[in-house]
């Protein structure tokens, strides 16, 4: 039987939705063909094996009783790794060339793709140069924003339409997102971001819905139904992801005519393959009130896998249910480690 690794926690700001996910996604595995082993990561980058009740993954009680771990025996206790880390550090490709070099087989995408999809505004840039729609953005360097005063942020917010999302380039799940709608608000909010990324990106704010969708597959990849995300406050921030009674509404299928639901679908396709994106990853999308223009978010190559997530739903809706959704995860990991090594 083969031992898998899930792996979860990390440096990243992320940590604590890596457990929420984690705990879920191991608990779906249970009823897997596979033998189930949890690695932990705490905040300082340290590597445990954690061989307790998957609730403590959740609570965050699991490193009082995990034990400490040497990377370079990875390859001794697990034959695949399933990397549950959401943000730098697990997200970017790091731990995945760690798997590379370690000669093991892992979910999800490889480090090219996965460092590229990270890093939004290299995403964008690719988007723009294969002529998949997003909208406008402009990258700030944090070591520029000494310089930055009203005058500046005055031009950024115009160019951009007169209001704006400053997000930390490199981070997920909301962390560091503010909308900035006058100068004042765009240097606060830069100050913000610039807390968790030195590389910002400031996107252009549309009055738009939020669709989502979700990819499995290699070279062929598959995309499931359309969902919509109706959050509660003015944008899907940290709360409304990740609690139950933040408001949000998550629309599973989507109100919105079918020609839309493809455009979306065929997008989803392109922008996973113009990235080089495999095994699985959520398309993000706004759809613009006004005018009903599709735009291009980002794409997320570990998505949230917790009960409130888009991802695991949007492929319940297909006919996929959990346990299964893993194990064709698992299933393309091998099948990409397979290609690449000429087996």
């Amino acid at each position: 039987m083969k031992r898998v690794g899930f792996i979860f926690g990390g440096r990243s700001g992320e940590h604590e939705v890596s457990l929420m996910s984690a705990a879920e996604v191991i608990g779906a595995a249970d009823n897997a063909d596979f033998e189930i082993v949890k690695i932990g990561i705490d905040k300082d980058g340290k590597w445990y094996l954690y061989e307790g009740n998957t609730a403590g993954i959740a609570c965050g009680t699991w490193k009082a009783t995990a034990k400490p771990l040497e990377i370079s025996t990875l390859p001794e206790i697990i034959d695949f790794a399933f990397p549950v880390l959401h943000g730098p550090y697990g997200e970017d490709g790091t731990v995945q060339g760690l798997f590379e070099m370690l000669g093991i087989p892992y979910a999800g995408c490889g480090v090219l793709a996965s460092a590229l999809c990270m890093d939004k505004s290299c995403a964008k840039d690719i988007f723009v140069k294969v002529g998949l729609p997003t909208c406008r953005y402009k990258l700030v360097f944090r070591e520029k924003l000494q310089s930055y005063d009203e005058t500046k942020a005055s031009e950024i917010l115009e160019s951009l339409g007169g209001a704006a999302f400053v997000k930390p380039s490199n981070l997920g799940s909301s962390v560091g997102i503010s909308k900035a709608k006058t100068p004042a608000e765009l240097l606060k909010a830069l100050e913000i971001a610039a807390k968790y990324d030195r590389r910002i990106i400031v996107e252009e704010a549309l009055d738009a819905r939020e669709l989502e969708t979700a990819v499995i597959g290699n070279s062929e990849p598959q995309v499931a139904e359309v969902g919509e995300i109706v959050a509660s406050a003015e944008f899907y921030d940290y709360e409304a992801k990740y609690s139950d009674d933040s408001g949000t509404k998550l629309m599973i299928p989507a109100g919105i005519p079918s020609h839309v639901r493809e455009e979306i679908r065929d997008l989803a396709a392109k922008a996973y393959k113009s990235l080089d994106c495999a095994g699985f990853a959520r398309v993000d999308f706004f759809m613009e009130r006004s005018t009903g223009k599709i735009y291009l978010n980002e794409i997320n190559t570990i998505p949230g896998f917790t009960r409130y997530s888009m991802f695991p739903m949007l492929w319940n809706e297909m006919g996929v249910d959990f346990t299964a959704l893993i194990g064709k995860i698992v299933e393309l990991g091998y099948e990409r480690y397979n290609d690449k090594n000429n087996r």
